[in-house]
Parts: structure tokens; C-alpha cells; sequence
């Protein structure tokens, strides 16, 4: 599955909580993932990873003020 997402963009949701955005997935392995960002290469094992998002649609902010 995660080898459909090759060359896009995603966000990686690990198990303790934390997540690495904005970055483009690599390549795909039975037991490893490599995911690059702006400022780092990450070798990512696949037993940390909760999720994997990819954006679809950009959100639209909501309106501040008063009307």
C-alpha cells in the first residue's frame, strides 16, 4: 500500500505521538521507509509508523472577524 504514495508528498504519524510533515516518500521496504524533508533524509522503520497522510486538498482557513 505505502508503495502507491511513492514521490508524493505525506505526513508521518508515529506511534509515540509525533509526526514529520512536508516531506516526499522515497522508497518503501518490508521493514524500513525513506522519507526526505527540506532538512533531512530519515530512514523511518515501519513498526514506529501509526499512519501515513497524504494532503489531498489544501483547508480552507476560517474567516476572522466580525460580519
Amino acid at each position: 500500500m505505502l508503495t502507491d504514495l511513492l514521490g508524493q508528498k505525506v505526513t508521518i504519524h508515529f506511534v509515540d505521538g509525533t509526526s514529520s510533515r512536508d516531506g516526499v516518500l522515497e522508497t518503501v521496504d518490508e521493514k524500513f521507509i525513506k522519507y526526505r524533508t527540506e532538512y533531512q533524509l530519515l530512514y523511518i522503520p515501519i513498526t514506529s509508523i501509526r499512519a501515513v497522510a497524504l494532503e489531498t486538498k489544501e483547508r480552507e482557513r476560517p474567516r476572522v472577524g466580525f460580519g
